[in-house]
């Protein structure tokens, strides 16, 4: 079995879990995500696991305090776990997020429903690996709704997502047969690119040749 490296607050948390199992949990995730951007997938696996099960006995006691954090947990290890090629338990983990935030947003929109679009996003890219592609599609409509109010109030901080989650959904649609409804959000996607590639050519040149080589399949499609 591969284990995770050591983290620093592992004495601690195991001396006074009460004040520093919080601080191990968030070290575990971050470690996860690092890990993972080296290509050490099951050793992020195994940090987000630790991670995600701290958070969860966490949440139980305070709910208030922790379930964003395990819902934050859960949308990491959804990714690792379909990295990893366990599809399905992702999509568990994904749901469980999703579910988490919906019920934070209930009670506070203004914090939580960027967390709550991006959960929508992932939970999308889940269900299309399962081959549930209609429901896949019905997530990242939702998501690209919500990312649409979020770039109008705030367009520097989220019309990167908003590009994120058109360019998935133009995807979807071309994979359910609706080929010009996905050539009008790759279109979108396109143009939202160019302005920001324009403005920062190394954050989003690589996502805009993506975008482009999407419209290319969608053209494709319908030859």
């Amino acid at each position: 079995m591969t284990h995770a490296p050591a983290v620093t607050g592992q004495p601690l948390a195991e001396a006074n879990p009460d004040a520093y199992l919080p601080n191990l949990a968030g070290a575990l995730n971050n470690m996860s995500l690092r890990l993972g951007e080296t290509g050490r997938m099951e050793e992020g696996l195994a940090a987000i696991e630790e991670a995600t099960s701290h958070y969860r006995g966490l949440a139980e006691a305070n709910p208030d305090a922790y379930l964003p954090d395990l819902a934050g947990a859960l949308n990491n290890l959804s990714n690792l776990l379909s990295e990893v090629g366990r599809q399905e338990e992702g999509l568990a983990a994904v749901e469980e997020a999703t579910g988490i935030r919906r019920g934070l947003v209930e009670a506070n929109p203004d914090a939580y429903l960027p967390d709550l679009a991006m959960a929508l996003n992932n939970l999308s890219n889940r269900l299309s690996e399962a081959g549930r592609r209609d429901e896949g599609l019905a997530a990242v409509e939702e998501a690209t709704s919500h990312y649409r109010g979020l770039a109008e109030a705030n367009p520097d901080a989220y019309l990167p997502d908003l590009a994120m989650a058109l360019n998935n959904l133009a995807v979807d649609l071309g994979e359910v047969g609706r080929r010009e409804e996905g050539l009008a959000a790759i279109e979108e996607t396109i143009g939202i690119r160019r302005v920001l590639a324009e403005a920062n050519p190394m954050a989003f040149e690589a996502d805009l040749r993506r975008s482009l080589e999407v419209a290319a399949w969608l053209e494709a499609l319908g030859q």
